[in-house]
């Protein structure tokens, strides 16, 4: 007895049409289509969600730093910024033996230490008390960051009047023990000092509460190991917080040094008249306020510009360093 089955369909030739059956439905097409738009997506989003800052920081960071580098190889007035002629590393040459500048290189590092150092410590002992439990301890965090968010001329403005040579809060202090009345405007040393307390005011409390953040970070173990140990606080604190700290002290400082050098709108403010020499010798004039008046006062654009790239390798020096220190505070740990 045979069987006969259903004869196989003859097979297609290359150039026929696919049956119906076999052809994909409106479903499927629209399903492969969300397919492909889906991996379009995966795959270009990422570079659609950075673009705009590199859009941004080509146009604000990269093309204002390539232009100034090629200015300060040319001779250009800022009256005339497109007439540009050749000058090689002139602008370099003589930038270096230009006492000005090695002058406001000299006050721009002195007043970065008279600054710096007493910002850091006092930040460092007022986290150190605000990271005990105090009564009002947020108020006292948001009194901190204050000074912080306090205009820079108005800031600076109260400073003049307060060291003001006739009618100054702070010679009328002095002269209750006996001290006479300081020219804190017209000499060296006090006008450095006068500018630094000005930074020092401005950042010390932004820099309490970046370490007050850190040494909550610190396990409390290692307090209470201390603790039985027989260590008072003063110890504690010398042996458990400050070598915890030692990266975010390292942070600080290059932040701190960083700002010195581009120290500006206080001393441009300081001064009585407003001028950009730093005092009537030039005795806290800063590479800020140099850059400053050699661009915007002298109109030599060129200079400026070179001014500029020298300060720009100086922040590089300082990140080098900061790299050094770093790897070896990672290798001693």
């Amino acid at each position: 007895m045979t069987t006969t089955g259903t004869p196989a369909a003859p097979p297609r030739s290359g150039g026929g049409a696919a049956p119906p059956e076999e052809r994909p439905t409106a479903q499927e097409r629209r399903r492969a289509r969300r397919s492909r738009r889906y991996q379009r997506d995966v795959r270009w989003s990422p570079y659609a969600f950075v673009a705009p800052f590199f859009l941004f920081f080509g146009a604000f960071g990269l093309f204002p730093l390539l232009y100034t580098g090629w200015a300060s190889l040319h001779r250009v007035s800022l009256t005339a910024p497109t007439e540009m002629e050749w000058a090689g590393l002139h602008n370099f040459t003589r930038l270096l033996e230009d006492e000005f500048f090695w002058n406001a290189l000299r006050n721009t590092f002195t007043i970065g230490v008279l600054s710096t150092v007493p910002q850091l410590l006092m930040a460092l002992g007022l986290a150190h008390v605000l990271n005990y439990r105090l009564r009002g301890s947020t108020f006292f965090r948001v009194v901190m960051l204050a000074p912080y968010a306090t205009s820079v001329a108005a800031a600076t403005l109260v400073f003049v009047m307060l060291y003001g040579r006739d009618y100054g809060m702070i010679n009328w202090a002095l002269s209750f023990v006996g001290i006479d009345a300081v020219d804190w405007q017209n000499g060296t040393w006090t006008s450095q000092f006068a500018v630094s307390t000005i930074v020092i005011w401005r950042w010390t409390g932004y820099n309490t509460l970046i370490y007050l953040a850190a040494m909550q970070a610190v396990p409390k173990d290692l307090y209470e190991s201390a603790a039985l140990d027989g260590a008072s606080r003063w110890q504690q604190f010398l042996h458990v917080t400050v070598p915890s700290l030692r990266p975010t002290i390292l942070f600080t400082v290059v932040v701190s040094t960083i700002g010195a050098t581009q120290l500006f709108g206080e001393v441009l403010l300081f001064s009585s008249g407003g001028g950009a020499a730093g005092g009537i010798n030039h005795q806290y004039q800063t590479l800020g306020l140099y850059l400053y008046e050699q661009g915007w006062v002298n109109l030599h654009l060129g200079r400026a510009s070179a001014i500029a790239w020298m300060m720009f390798l100086i922040l590089l020096l300082i990140a080098l360093v900061n790299l050094l220190v770093a790897r070896r505070l990672r290798k001693s740990q």
